[in-house]
């Protein structure tokens, strides 16, 4: 029987519902590169993303792992909070695949002869979608205090995306107009450069 006032299941299920969130999102990513590569959009950085979904899984796990065997305790208002960022890194996430479409998804595809997406949050930032993911790996983890999760993971996710966006900057620079009109803008942190 499962005990509801042990603060461990209902986060176990909020971890849960994000894995679920994931795996949608690579359903969208799937039919969107296929039809990118109908359009002969050419991907960037193949080798880098198996990283990714390795960081990406053993995140998600070491979330759960972490608060059960080590017993993490709940501080509610800890809790609130990184719910709160949660819901903000979710609401950016949604805001960018929106405002992509079908040119959103998990691997880097340049479509040549097309210029930069700036509306939605490209009008401030290059890369608001890696801002969701930063926020997500700091906050999820922290929503019942597994630390230890929290930085390991993001610090092997800014590892990770540190390539990953030199690689999807390098290929975006040979797109019309990238530079500039994105080069102003900061890659993840608005007002910084």
């Amino acid at each position: 029987m499962v005990d509801w006032t042990d603060s461990r299941v209902p986060y176990t299920g909020l971890v849960a519902l994000v894995a679920l969130m994931r795996l949608f999102e690579l359903i969208v990513s799937r039919r969107n590169v296929a039809r990118l590569k109908t359009r002969g959009a050419v991907e960037v950085g193949r080798s880098l993303y198996p990283w990714m979904v390795m960081v990406h899984t053993g995140f998600l796990v070491a979330c759960v792992a972490e608060v059960w065997i080590l017993d993490r305790p709940l501080f509610p208002r800890l809790a609130v909070f990184c719910l709160g960022l949660m819901v903000v890194a979710a609401a950016l996430r949604w805001w960018v695949m929106a405002v992509l479409g079908e040119r959103w998804s998990t691997r880097v595809l340049i479509l040549p002869e097309t210029g930069p997406v700036t509306s939605g949050p490209f009008r401030r930032l290059r890369h608001p979608n890696y801002l969701a993911v930063v926020v997500e790996f700091a906050a999820l983890p922290l929503v019942h205090t597994a630390w230890l999760t929290a930085g390991i993971f993001s610090l092997a996710n800014a590892m990770v995306l540190r390539r990953r966006i030199r690689t999807e900057e390098k290929a975006l620079a040979e797109t019309p107009d990238y530079l500039t009109v994105m080069g102003d803008r900061p890659r993840l942190i608005p007002g910084a450069k």
